[in-house]
C-alpha cells in the first residue's frame, strides 16, 4: 500500500516527528509522538481501509499485541505511519542529500535500497512523496 506523506516535506519538518533522545532530550518520545499525532489530526493521513491495513502491518513489528493495536485511535494509527515515514525520510536526507524532492538524491537512494543499506520504502514521483507499507 502506498501512502502520500508529502506533508513531511510540504508542511512539516521530519525532525519534529522522528528523532532520538540524544537529539531531543529526555522527553523526546513524548514530544515527537505528540507532534506526530497533531500532524495527522486534520486532514487524516489514511482512509479507513488503509488504516485497517496499517494495523495489520504494525502487528508484524511484534512490539504490540492485537488488543493493544485494536485500542489505537484512528489518529494514533495515522501518526504511527507518519512517524515511520519521517524516520525513513530523515535517513535518506542524511545518506543521500541532493536536489530532488525532499532534498534527496533519489538515484543514490535507489542504489542504497538495492544494496539493502536502506529499506527502500520511501519513494517519490515528480511532486509527491510516498511510503510503502505492507
Amino acid at each position: 500500500m502506498e501512502i502520500d506523506v508529502s506533508r513531511l516535506i510540504n508542511d512539516l519538518d521530519p525532525r519534529d516527528i522522528s528523532g532520538s533522545q540524544a537529539e531531543r532530550g529526555i522527553n523526546a518520545a513524548r514530544e515527537l509522538w505528540g507532534n506526530a499525532v497533531a500532524a495527522v489530526e486534520e486532514p487524516p493521513l489514511l482512509t479507513d481501509d488503509e488504516r485497517a491495513k496499517a494495523r495489520k502491518w504494525a502487528r508484524e513489528f511484534g512490539a504490540w499485541d492485537d488488543e493493544h493495536i485494536a485500542a489505537w485511535s484512528a489518529q494514533e494509527v495515522d501518526a504511527l505511519v507518519l512517524q515511520y515515514a519521517a524516520g525513513d525520510l530523515r535517513e535518506l536526507q542524511d545518506l543521500c542529500p541532493g536536489d530532488g524532492l525532499g532534498d534527496i538524491d533519489w538515484t543514490e537512494a535507489e542504489e542504497l535500497a538495492q544494496k539493502g543499506t536502506v529499506g527502500g520504502n520511501l519513494f517519490a514521483n515528480d511532486t509527491t512523496l510516498y511510503i510503502s507499507i505492507e
